[in-house]
């Protein structure tokens, strides 16, 4: 529904981009998000994460800009010589212009679609939402100093592969154990192994209340979740405020993660397409131009090259793999590997030495975690560095696919190997170890390629568009695709897996090419079931809860609630 053009906002006054705060209780008080004197340029202070950028991004981040004056902004939204740049209308939500941009068009969307859709038509009145965007932006600001100080390498690449592979093993133990025994079912099998409280109990189309139990245990986790968020990160007067309260915690539990966790991201469907379009960014990132089967020897004439003699000539001369002997295929196959090869090496060498020169990774882990402004969770006082190459994303992959039971001999290779360069008899061979040469290149990559700023803008973008398509909220009623819809997207899944894996793992394990497609097909049954992809969601939601929020990993809603002086 079109809404009518509300009143300028008049207290969202520019603000200069400030170090990034963590929130707690007794800084609540302190916010300077009332104070329009310290208003500057955005240049003074914001910076952007990413530089060059495509006109293909330029027009989306006009569009994008453009939704953002229309709903946040309705005075503002139309053209003209003295327009002003968001920056100066609304206030920072972090150190980055980038990613302020996708994450007001997020708060847009929810604004038009969840406050707009009743509130517009009580009053024209601006002030509720201007105090909404107040509260986001500040919690925003909290949140971006709280990420700052994780570990983000332990998190993306050791304990959340960790919770992935638990689902992998108890998704195939329990289609397993369901075969074996046929006594029940394959999603109670999977839940007695991996469970989960919101999820409790299982739909049973047996029992009609079962599933209408389990959708209110999974909004009232959802609200918990909300509100205890909000009992940590919200200023005190507004946490005070029962309505706002509320209404914030209602569009955080039943939009963000209802709309997210509870029906979209779940589905396998889903799951597929995203990996489709992941598999595609990173086949435009590394896909060779040229392999040694397209390394070709043009030994025509110019005439033929450009086509001016004709097809009754070039008929009865012999063919380009006819005419090219074995010596000029070897020669030239040759020169390609060993220029891969000096290139490989080059690139090995120069990322080694500039490794070593980085500060230990010790040091780094040490400085991160001094800094941190809130204690770690009660079950684990004590964290010790580990090597990354014992992380569990190594651990993670062999499980996906199943290497122990394909080619046992490799994943024992690859354990043995692992083994002796984290813990070799020999110090001078624990490359791997902790501060080891191999482990800080490690390290240097994957804080520089993964953990990299600029990807944050772009993957925003990209989750806004799948979860929210058109700059809206998906229907409650969209239908989701057909079986043989969700068939032919798997297929397209495992065939865009299949051609990123290297030709030796199909003949080191005797597949063919279209046998390896079939096999990681199987493979991706793994995400098939919403149900059971959603323990694995909400698991990983709880450890990132945990780990941005300590606090409430220790205390429950309430007990936070009373800690901040306000009555439940």
């Amino acid at each position: 529904m079109t809404q009518p053009l509300l009143r300028a906002p008049t207290t969202l006054q520019p603000r200069p981009k400030a170090d990034p705060t963590s929130s707690t209780a007794s800084l609540d008080t302190q916010t300077p998000l009332r104070t329009p004197q310290q208003s500057r340029p955005p240049s003074e202070g914001r910076h952007p994460v990413s530089g060059r950028s495509s006109p293909k991004d330029n027009a989306s981040d006009r569009a994008t800009t453009a939704f953002i004056r229309r709903v946040l902004c309705p005075p503002h939204a139309s053209g003209g010589s003295d327009i002003k740049p968001i920056e100066e209308l609304l206030p920072p939500l972090t150190s980055s212009n980038d990613v302020d941009l996708q994450l007001y068009a997020i708060i847009a969307i929810l604004v038009k679609e969840c406050i707009y859709s009743w509130y517009g038509k009580i009053t024209a009145d601006q002030m509720f939402v201007e105090e909404v965007v107040r509260i986001a932006a500040h919690c925003t600001r909290g949140m971006e100093g709280r990420i700052r100080k994780l570990d983000l390498e332990s998190l993306i690449l050791d304990e959340i592969p960790e919770l992935v592979e638990n689902h992998i093993i108890a998704y195939r133990v329990s289609h397993s154990s369901v075969r074996a025994s046929g006594t029940f079912s394959h999603r109670t099998a999977y839940h007695e192994l991996n469970p989960h409280p919101a999820l409790s109990p299982v739909p049973d189309a047996s029992r009609d209340t079962s599933t209408t139990e389990q959708s209110r245990h999974e909004a009232d986790y959802r609200q918990l979740m909300a509100q205890g968020a909000l009992a940590v990160m919200l200023p005190t007067e507004d946490l005070d405020n029962t309505c706002l309260r509320t209404l914030v915690a209602d569009v955080i539990a039943g939009t963000i993660l209802g709309t997210s966790i509870g029906r979209r991201v779940s589905e396998g469907w889903f799951i597929w397409a995203v990996m489709i379009k992941a598999m595609e960014a990173v086949k435009a990132q590394v896909d060779p131009r040229a392999t040694g089967e397209e390394i070709e020897v043009d030994t025509r004439s110019r005439l033929e090259r450009f086509g001016l003699l004709s097809e009754r000539g070039e008929d009865t001369r012999p063919s380009e793999a006819g005419r090219r002997s074995a010596f000029s295929e070897v020669f030239w196959r040759f020169l390609q590997y060993a220029y891969l090869t000096i290139v490989t090496v080059q690139f090995l060498i120069i990322g080694l030495f500039t490794a070593a020169s980085e500060p230990r990774r010790s040091t780094w882990s040490a400085r991160v975690t001094a800094e941190s402004p809130v204690a770690k969770p009660i079950e684990a006082p004590a964290t010790v560095l580990r090597p990354l190459l014992d992380f569990r994303i190594f651990s993670m992959l062999s499980t996906l696919f199943d290497l122990s039971f394909r080619m046992p001999w490799l994943s024992g290779s690859l354990a043995l190997l692992q083994q002796h360069l984290v813990a070799s008899p020999l110090v001078v061979l624990r490359v791997g170890a902790v501060d080891g040469l191999l482990d800080q290149y490690l390290h240097h990559l994957i804080i520089n390629h993964i953990l990299n700023a600029s990807y944050i803008p772009s993957l925003l973008s990209t989750i806004r568009k799948n979860l929210f398509p058109r700059n809206a909220l998906p229907p409650a009623a969209t239908e989701p695709p057909t079986p043989e819809q969700q068939a032919e997207l798997k297929g397209q899944c495992a065939e865009s897996l299949s051609a990123l894996l290297p030709d030796f793992l199909a003949r080191a394990a005797g597949l063919s090419q279209e046998g390896l497609v079939k096999e990681v097909e199987t493979e991706l049954d793994v995400w098939s079931d919403a149900y059971l992809n959603k323990h694995l969601a909400y698991q990983i939601l709880d450890l990132l809860v945990v780990r941005v929020l300590p606090e409430m990993g220790e205390k429950g809603v309430k007990e936070l609630m009373e800690a901040r002086g306000i009555d439940v």
